[in-house]
């Protein structure tokens, strides 16, 4: 980044002492500004992005561990059917309980299943405004560097080629922000 700095005050000095080309220094301005933005906005989308995968693998290993108590529970249950008990009354009562508590797992896996599905869609979402970012900060990038060449061959087609790829830049970044 401290690169293009330098570089765009080299520019400025140049503007200087050829007014000409002050509006080709000025849209290089703006362009390196709209990178700084998007890069920045990039990668706070990538960054959501995998904390909401890592959000998502908790809640589906939390799903895990629910389901794996109520085939324990219901096992429990199950088998406190086939074995002899000399108390029948207490063995009903045990099965009873395994039973409602495997039932209770069922229903709470369900809710987990949703929400980690919830976060799974959010991870989508994230990865597709982040998708954008990127590819709004390579047609900025591309304007930039075409904008550039303005100053060193002198033709005005690379300044506008540039403003072209800037304003496509621009509408790739908005189309990100859009992403709901």
């Amino acid at each position: 980044m401290s690169e293009e700095l330098q570089e765009l005050q080299e520019h400025a000095e140049h503007a200087r002492e050829n007014p000409s080309v002050a509006p080709v220094s000025l849209t290089m301005a703006v362009l390196a500004v709209l990178v700084a933005v998007v890069s920045l906005a990039g990668h706070r989308a990538h960054t959501e992005e995998v904390v909401n995968q890592a959000k998502a693998s908790d809640q589906w290993a939390y799903y895990q561990a629910k389901n794996i108590r109520e085939h324990e529970d219901q096992l429990f249950a199950d088998l406190s059917s086939a074995v002899a008990s000399k108390d029948s009354g207490a063995m009903d009562k045990f099965r009873d309980k395994y039973a409602q508590e495997a039932e209770r797992y069922k229903h709470e896996k369900g809710e987990i299943q949703d929400a980690a599905k919830e976060l799974e869609r959010e991870v989508t979402l994230e990865e597709k405004r982040a998708d954008r970012y990127d590819l709004a900060e390579v047609f900025l990038e591309i304007g930039l560097v075409i904008t550039s060449i303005t100053l060193l061959s002198g033709r005005r087609i690379f300044w506008y080629l540039g403003i072209v790829f800037g304003v496509a830049g621009v509408v790739v970044a908005v189309t990100g922000l859009m992403i709901h």
